[in-house]
């Protein structure tokens, strides 16, 4: 518990011998790390797990978070006069360098403050250069806020489209259609002249059994039409559109190389389909594509500007952010947006991120505002207003819904995974647009006859968390009046259900159930498909069966103790549509296990600011529950699913290993691939590459003292080959190639030596093969390590790379080891 973490600052000569010095004493949470674990790399963890503040590495060089000058103007990987193009790149599907990453920022950033004073140009540049940051966020913002407004707007008039279209005006959907009708009943506020249905136009009549079948196959063709178009244009154009893509957002935002996944074309075409995907009636909702369309934004955006461009890490702070804008633009949440980002996507955020990821969220929603597409003056469709306050017995079937909640979304988990790797697996998934044909029919043809189904999702769960009013005409309000017995809704809040309600409450079981299982088959195809607003449906359904239920109980049995105690005569007492909201919440966490942005979601998005603790409450319960049958999330479980390599902070690591059990090479594999660092020709290091696949190469004294020189990635001396060949004379296939500082001593007939110390990591970090795996899995967290090399009394033993590590942990979990698919 008390123990100290000794800081131990290394430099590399070329055999390489071990300087330690205290530097600095720091604790480290409630258990510090043995220091005799820990070789040749220097570490300094903060309570802020701020990644500048917490690496020291190389000769003498000193990062720091703060404005203070560095201990040492030592440059890192001791770079040429003229770098290598393209050396610091990566290949598509492989993980970033964070340390390295943070390092090249730290000295562009030096470079640039040395230089602003020698003339105004070189001020205005370092201007320029501490406002990109702003200006990329800004950028992101208004083009989330633009694309969210614009695929609101038209997938609401494509979804009406399916019903009839408005004779006055094309592009009115049909509440816009019937705003300025004079005629117009309050019982069918949604019937007028202007607005015509398919069976008005095609056979001229709008009531009888032949309109209803006209309806019923107008809304069938509207609904496969626009899912043949949506997954033949994800097919054709853009394969990386499909699907929720926050799963993938977090791979990336952890380090991992996806191209083309945040690209122009994947934007555009994501764009498209998402409109049709959601009018097509499938069991999906648009708000998590919106995180995909603001970081496909955020990306694009980036390359304007060089400080991003060149930098993957920093460019991964752009994406923190825009997954906030497009959480903000996509529930009206600005403040949820922000911690949407912090608790559920981002891997590394610190505090700048923070304030961008805050001012990107501010601006996309007031983009959205001032675009009005539910046109309410409101940025969500699911505004409320309770008038009545919430009573301390309410809380047990608020805790109820919160465990029917962590019950559907382990259901869901396990359901969804079973059946995405059966599509895997089976030839069922090499068709891809049948399957989405399939599916949308099946939606199509249930959904129509029950009205809660046929409608749009987002409409649904406005009308079940509406409270019943004196201007509320749906079923659902229809209650019996005690003095005439008729259906018209009155004040007395203690009121029996009527006709309509328990219809309704029939329709809403059904409606259920037809959500639970569509949701399973749907979320997954290979179309547009977010996962929030179905959750929230199903949610919200259940909620509302239990909010009625819960007040006829309190009408039909006001004598009994509990609602005897809360309730008193003649003042309202239940609000069954602060139950859909609860449940809504509820089921949302079960499936996504978020808790704070979550609640913070909910109630921007409804405006029920009192009602916290409820929400609290259910979202907390739905969490623990769901986590009795299984700790990993929707998202979680598809980044297994797909087999990316994501190291998940959440997850622990509780098993007792060693470094050397998980190392390669092991027992039964060859000898581990090294270079030495000066008796190599480029022909046998060319031999070395093309005979092996690693993405790179420990460097070492010789192979009889395997002693560690550094480490070189396999792309930088593929490249540093080619670069030398072109712009260098006398390079050939028998040049000697040196790692170290000075040429060694050749024979004068010799052709002319290839020099590659710039591409190598002379700090490449260390463990002994004695540490356990639980500090070599926290180091990778903590660092975004790529690999860690092992060493047993300074000699080299092997390697532990991030695909080893998962695969470790999913041996351990007793799960296939060769899952994990990337590099």
């Amino acid at each position: 518990m008390g123990q100290i973490i000794e800081e131990i600052n290394l430099q590399r000569q070329p055999a390489p011998s071990l300087f330690s010095s205290i530097y600095k004493h720091k604790m480290y949470g409630r258990a510090a790390w043995p220091n005799h674990y820990i070789t040749s790399f220097s570490f300094l963890f903060s309570e802020t797990d701020d990644l500048p503040n917490k690496v020291q590495i190389g000769s003498n060089y000193v990062m720091s978070n703060g404005g203070g000058a560095p201990s040492s103007t030592t440059h890192l990987l001791d770079f040429l006069e003229e770098p290598i193009p393209g050396v610091g790149t990566y290949d598509d599907f492989h993980t970033i360098d964070w340390v390295r990453e943070k390092c090249k920022d730290r000295e562009r950033h030096r470079k640039i403050n040395s230089k602003k004073k020698e003339s105004a140009w070189e001020f205005t540049k370092s201007l320029y250069d501490a406002w990109s940051g702003w200006l990329v966020v800004t950028l992101t913002g208004l083009a989330s806020g633009a694309l969210a407004g614009l695929i609101d707007i038209v997938a609401d008039w494509m979804n009406d489209l399916k019903e009839g279209v408005c004779l006055s005006a094309m592009w009115f959907n049909h509440e816009q259609c019937c705003w300025t009708s004079n005629e117009t009943t309050f019982a069918e506020r949604d019937k007028c002249p202007q607005w015509k249905s398919w069976a008005e136009l095609i056979l001229g009549q709008a009531e009888g059994p032949g309109s209803y079948i006209m309806n019923y196959f107008m809304y069938i063709y509207w609904a496969l039409s626009f899912a043949f178009l949506a997954v033949c244009l994800v097919k054709v154009f853009a394969p990386y559109a499909c699907g929720s893509g926050i799963p993938e957002i977090k791979t990336i935002l952890s380090g991992f190389i996806i191209r083309g996944y945040l690209g122009k074309w994947t934007l555009m075409i994501k764009t498209i389909t998402l409109v049709l995907a959601v009018a097509s009636g499938l069991s999906l909702g648009k708000e998590g594509p919106l995180v995909h369309v603001a970081c496909c934004c955020g990306n694009i955006f980036s390359y304007l500007f060089p400080k991003y461009s060149k930098n993957e890490a920093k460019k991964r702070e752009v994406l923190s952010a825009a997954s906030a804008a497009g959480v903000s633009v996509a529930f009206g949440a600005p403040i949820g947006g922000v911690l949407f980002s912090l608790e559920e996507v981002s891997y590394y955020f610190p505090l700048k991120t923070l304030w961008r990821s805050f001012f990107a969220a501010l601006v996309a929603a007031f983009v959205l505002r001032s675009i009005n597409p539910f046109g309410n003056s409101r940025l969500v469709l699911f505004y409320v207003e309770y008038h009545t306050p919430w009573y301390l017995f309410e809380l047990i079937p608020f805790i109820l819904l919160g465990v029917f909640g962590g019950l559907w979304g382990a259901f869901f988990i396990r359901a969804n995974i079973a059946w995405c790797r059966r599509r895997k697996s089976t030839r069922f998934g090499k068709y891809p647009v049948l399957e989405v044909i399939f599916v949308a029919a099946i939606t199509a043809v249930v959904a129509f006859p029950n009205p809660y189904t046929r409608q749009n999702t987002s409409e649904l769960i406005k009308e079940l968390f509406t409270d019943c009013g004196p201007l509320e005409s749906s079923q659902l309000c229809q209650y019996r009046s005690q003095m005439n017995g008729s259906k018209a809704f009155t004040d007395n809040p203690n009121r029996p259900a009527g006709p309509g309600v328990y219809a309704a409450m029939w329709q809403l079981c059904l409606a259920l159930i037809f959500k639970i299982i569509m949701t399973i088959f749907t979320f997954g195809l290979k179309v547009p498909s977010g996962l929030f607003i179905p959750s929230m449906a199903i949610g919200a359904i259940a909620g509302r069966i239990v909010g009625i239920a819960v007040e006829q109980l309190a009408y039909y049995h006001h004598d009994w103790f509990l609602f005897k105690e809360w309730c008193e005569v003649g003042a309202d007492c239940i609000t069954p549509g602060l139950y859909a909201m609860v449940g809504a919440a509820a089921c949302l966490g079960g499936v996504t296990r978020m808790t704070v942005s979550l609640v913070v979601i909910v109630f921007e998005l409804t405006g029920g600011l009192e009602y916290i603790v409820p929400l609290m409450a259910a979202v907390m319960t739905s969490k623990w529950v769901g986590d009795a049958f299984g700790r990993e999330g929707i998202y979680e479980a598809h980044i297994r699913l797909n087999g990316y390599p994501f190291l998940d902070a959440k997850e622990e690591f509780t098993h007792i290993t060693l470094a050397r059990e998980v190392m390669r090479p092991r027992r039964s594999d060859p000898p581990l691939a090294v270079l030495t660092q000066d008796d190599l020709t480029v022909e046998e290091l060319q031999s070395t590459i093309n005979e092996t696949s690693y993405n790179g190469f420990p460097v070492i004294v010789s192979k009889e003292s395997q002693r560690l020189v550094g480490f070189a990635l396999r792309r930088d001396i593929t490249i540093a080959i080619e670069n030398a060949r072109r712009k260098q004379e006398g390079i050939m296939l028998n040049s000697r190639v040196y790692f170290t500082q000075h040429a060694p001593t050749l024979p004068a007939d010799s052709p002319r030596p290839l020099k590659l110390r710039s591409i190598l990591d002379m700090s490449p970090f260390t463990v002994t093969d004695h540490t356990p795996m639980e500090i070599v899995v926290d180091i990778f967290r903590k660092m975004g390590l790529r690999q860690c090399l092992v060493t047993h009394n300074g000699r080299l033993l092997g390697i532990i790379t991030k695909k080893d590590i998962l695969r470790h942990m999913a041996q351990m979990a007793n799960l296939d080891p060769e899952s994990i698919m990337f590099n």
